[in-house]
This record gives structure tokens, C-alpha cells and sequence, in this order.
């Protein structure tokens, strides 16, 4: 059950974390700006994702906090400065929390009192309904871009469907131009992941830069990954180190490729968000991950995965035969 939506001017999303889910969260932006074009909406997040959505024309203000710097140094001056900083955010005709776990419920519950998020039966952490006014009701086994679709419009009144969804504009500007080669098709692949689980081998993804004998972009993030994108450089002809990148040039990168290829990671869910055609990996995770459509695919190792205990210790994506993406990337660069 919703709230009665009379008179929404201010509108507050909580979502924090991680990167993948702020990005496909944010594609709700466009659909509320269409229902409500008077509306401000304000974004609340984790400080180190901020900049993806500080440009954002659709987005008010930004607000950040520092959960995941307290949860490190547990610091109680920091907790009590994020505190202050949450109750600092202004006024709001409603709060809608999109993540549905306890630290982004607390952060709803602080920021005002018309807050709004799912059910008990609808989240992983079940408490955090107890801190919402009004709450939505749908299965935690539903795909995560329809399930923060929903409890959105669900909140606000309206309905956005998948037919909208499929038919969204790009979610980010692009805020940078990068110059590639206009005579060949550019590959990007992104080669990290927050778990070692979710990374597909250094190897197979050599053997796919063979088989494509195409610009392939490797895309990495930190230390490590820069070594095993130059380890894979080194060995083939097909494969191009990517400069470094800050988030916002990082979406700005993946605008212009023609098609990517990557583990189930933020960077990866940013081609979906700019209608870049793409292929996903996924061993103890599933497409439940992503919003298909005929240009944005997923492929999943042959694991059983319970998405209500996800087993970090599959390594099953390693049984992605490197063929099956060249296939299915041959068919999207089409």
C-alpha cells in the first residue's frame, strides 16, 4: 500500500550502494520526471558513487553519506557526523528506499516520515520494513530492474512497465568524447568484479579476444586488474589496455563502443543503461541481474544459484566456453 501522492514537489530515492544497482536503479528518473515534471528529486548515496549521478539533469541534489567508511574504521564521531549530515537533507513529500536492506531504512527513517520500501517479504532483510509509513509488495525473485521499477511507481502512483523500460532513453549524458577508430567495430570487456567469483578467467577471456580478432577494450578498475588486462595485451594483438577512467568518464568510455562484453559488475550494467548492446557473465549470480533485451544478453554457467543465499565460493563462470560469447557477440555486432 502507497501513499496518497497529493501535491509531490520533493521527492527522496535512498539508494547507496553498489554501483550496478545505482545504475539500474536510475533509470526510474525519466519515468518520474515524466509523471511529475514540477518535481524536484534528490538522490541519496554512498559518498564514492556520487559522481555518477552528480550531473545527472534529472537529479536536484545529490546527498551523501559515509556508512561504508564507518562500517571500516568504525569511527562513532563519523557515524555521528553522518547522522547529522542525513537529518540535514531537507524536506520531503516522500522517501522511497530502493535497496530494502536495514542501513538504507534507517537512513529513509532519519531523512523524514512519508517513507516508503518493501515489505517484509520482499527484501532479504526483512526488519527494514519496519522503519516504512507505506510499503510494496513483490517477489524478491523478480528482476532487480523491475523490482526497483515498481516499488518506485508503486509509491508514486503510477506504473512503469517493461515496455517502457525497453524503450528508455539513455540513462547518463555523456560527458567526455573519446576517439576510436570509425573503420572497425570496438569491443570493450570488463574484466573485474567485486567478488573473484564473478570474474571471468584471465584466459578465456585471452581465447575471446583471438576468436574475435577485433579492437577489444579491457576496462579495469584498480591494481590487479590493470595487471591482468596488461597480461592479456601482452598476448594478443587484439587486445587494447583502457586508459584509466573516473566513473563519470568511464560511462562517457562505454557510450562509444559498439558492443561489451563483462563479469556481472557496475561498468557492465552501464552499457544496458546507455542502450550499448552487451553481453553479461554470470556464475554465482543470474540474469535476474540485468534487464534483457535483444541487444542487452546475459549467459550463465551451468550453477544452480538460490538467489536468497548466493554461494560466493562458485566458480562455475570459468565453464563459460569462450566460444558461446564470440557467437553471440558476432550476432549483436551484426
Amino acid at each position: 500500500m502507497s501513499l496518497m501522492n497529493k501535491d509531490i514537489n520533493n521527492i527522496a530515492i535512498v539508494r547507496l550502494s553498489a554501483l550496478g544497482d545505482i545504475v539500474n536503479s536510475a533509470v526510474v528518473l525519466q519515468f518520474i520526471a515524466q509523471k511529475y515534471p514540477h518535481a524536484k528529486i534528490d538522490w541519496i548515496t554512498e559518498e564514492v558513487f556520487s559522481p555518477i549521478l552528480k550531473e545527472h539533469p534529472l537529479i536536484n541534489q545529490v546527498h551523501t553519506v559515509n556508512l561504508k567508511k564507518f562500517k571500516q574504521n568504525k569511527s562513532l564521531s563519523l557515524l555521528r557526523k553522518t547522522i547529522q549530515n542525513v537529518l540535514s537533507f531537507g524536506n520531503f513529500d516522500i522517501i522511497i528506499d530502493m535497496q530494502g536492506l536495514i542501513k538504507s531504512a534507517i537512513v529513509t527513517k532519519v531523512i523524514g516520515k512519508n517513507t516508503h520500501g518493501f515489505d517484509k517479504n520482499s527484501t532479504r532483510e526483512s526488519l527494514a520494513s519496519l522503519f516504512y509509513k507505506t510499503t510494496t509488495t513483490i517477489s524478491y525473485e523478480s528482476g532487480v530492474v523491475q523490482r526497483n521499477s515498481f516499488v518506485v511507481g508503486d509509491a508514486l502512483k503510477f506504473t512503469i512497465t517493461d515496455k517502457m523500460i525497453l524503450q528508455k532513453k539513455p540513462i547518463f549524458e555523456v560527458s567526455k568524447i573519446f576517439t576510436f577508430k570509425s573503420s572497425v567495430k570496438n569491443i570493450a570487456f570488463v574484466i573485474g568484479a567485486s567478488w573473484s567469483s564473478k570474474i571471468y578467467p584471465k584466459e578465456l577471456v585471452l581465447q575471446v579476444c583471438e576468436e574475435l580478432q577485433k579492437d577489444v577494450h579491457i576496462i579495469w578498475g584498480n591494481d590487479e586488474e590493470k595487471k591482468n588486462a596488461q597480461w592479456i595485451c601482452q598476448r594478443t594483438q587484439y587486445a587494447k589496455l583502457a586508459p584509466k577512467l573516473q566513473l563519470s568518464e568511464l560511462v562517457s568510455y562505454i557510450s562509444h563502443m559498439d558492443l561489451l562484453i563483462g563479469n556481472d559488475t557496475g561498468p557492465t550494467h552501464m552499457a544496458w543503461a546507455q542502450n550499448i548492446p552487451s553481453i553479461t557473465l554470470f556464475g554465482p549470480t543470474t540474469t535476474r541481474m540485468i534487464f534483457e533485451t535483444p541487444i542487452n544478453i546475459g549467459i550463465k554457467s551451468p550453477s544452480k544459484v538460490n538467489i536468497l543465499k548466493i554461494n560466493k565460493d562458485d566458480y562455475s563462470i570459468k565453464e563459460i566456453n569462450p566460444t558461446s560469447i564470440v557467437t553471440k557477440a558476432k550476432e549483436l555486432l551484426k
